[in-house]
């Protein structure tokens, strides 16, 4: 008689246990700390779709921009890596397109060129709302932002390779890693040395504040210092005119920014001399024939690993529960929509889903 007493109480005990949870779990949504999956499902005033989250911080992909849940309204600035030129330019427009109320602003820094670790710093002082970053975050930025009361995430949405770029006219099949390295570190200065005509080697690079700038030391020096040769350029720009009117140049970048192009020639890369392979989707096309017809980057080279310099690019969020997180994440899982990689690939970047 007494068990049959207690069963309404159980009863009533285990529906108001239940409705404790799912309050619980309602606002932690609401409030975003369940992650990127639990903000980008808030419900916004313009269309959108509720992809199932794969993970507590990444949505499944969607099909396309309009489909992406949980993209504000509000004026958003941004900035960062000039790696990620092509995507502002062909991408971003296209987002905006899609979403006129989730308004994107680039913004330059004062007094000096725009990079990743840049774009970085202004994110900690509060000056942008994302970065774009062509390098993973260092420990020290992860450090500061804590000190600031808020986390950093890096998001990867792409990958990239970096192009060796060279005068037309310097007749060399290609390099190899160890090459590229003794190049840059001053303990090549003729191109004899590594199987070219005999003139000296010019190297310019921009200035190692940049996430390009930095991958290439760590990764291809490993940690050296650039030679005392080298000679330091504000931007790609700059570099690439120089390198079309000096015999014995040579520059690296990003390969969007450097394959296309019609006055320089992008040179093969290898781990050794019979492993070249070409930045640039073959047959090359010569430069004689460009603009008309431009040279296109080896996509399906970076994608399997085969050309040896590639690298991931990152969209970098500040996490802090306010609206330009909101922002950051929603602009991230547009580029991983299916639309976003395929427009990251027809920019000569490598789709990541």
């Amino acid at each position: 008689m007494a068990a049959k007493n207690e069963t309404p109480a159980l009863i009533a005990a285990l529906l108001v246990t239940v409705g404790l949870v799912g309050g619980g779990l309602w606002w932690l949504s609401r409030s975003g700390t369940l992650g990127l999956g639990g903000l980008l499902n808030q419900p916004t005033d313009t269309p959108s779709s509720s992809p199932s989250a794969t993970s507590p911080s990444l949505p499944s992909p969607t099909d396309s921009f309009a489909n992406v849940s949980g993209v504000p309204q509000g004026l958003f600035s941004y900035g960062g890596s000039t790696t990620w030129a092509p995507v502002r330019t062909a991408v971003d427009p296209l987002v905006q397109t899609v979403w006129p109320s989730f308004e994107l602003r680039y913004v330059n820094p004062v007094g000096r060129p725009p990079s990743s670790g840049v774009g970085i710093e202004m994110l900690l002082n509060n000056q942008l709302s994302f970065a774009q970053s062509s390098r993973p975050l260092k420990s020290e930025e992860y450090q500061q932002a804590q000190q600031r009361g808020f986390s950093l995430q890096e998001i990867p949405v792409a990958i990239e390779g970096l192009a060796i770029a060279v005068h037309p006219d310097l007749p060399l099949p290609g390099l190899t890693l160890d090459q590229l390295r003794s190049i840059y570190t001053g303990q090549v200065v003729n191109w004899q040395q590594v199987g070219g005509p005999n003139l000296p080697i010019v190297p310019y690079s921009r200035t190692a504040e940049g996430g390009t700038v930095e991958f290439f030391i760590e990764t291809l020096l490993g940690g050296a210092d650039l030679g005392a040769p080298v000679q330091f350029v504000d931007n790609t720009t700059a570099a690439l005119r120089a390198v079309s009117s000096t015999p014995g140049s040579i520059y690296y970048a990003s390969a969007p920014e450097v394959i296309g192009q019609c006055t320089v020639r992008p040179l093969p890369i290898g781990t050794t001399a019979n492993e070249l392979v070409a930045p640039y989707t073959e047959p090359y096309i010569p430069l004689e024939n460009c603009p008309a017809q431009r040279n296109q980057p080896n996509v399906a080279a970076f994608r399997d690993g085969t050309y040896p310099i590639t690298r991931r690019l990152f969209v970098v969020i500040k996490q802090d529960g306010q609206s330009d997180q909101q922002a950051g994440e929603a602009y991230a899982q547009l580029l991983l929509s299916n639309q976003g990689q395929t427009l990251l690939n027809q920019a000569g970047f490598v789709q990541i889903r």
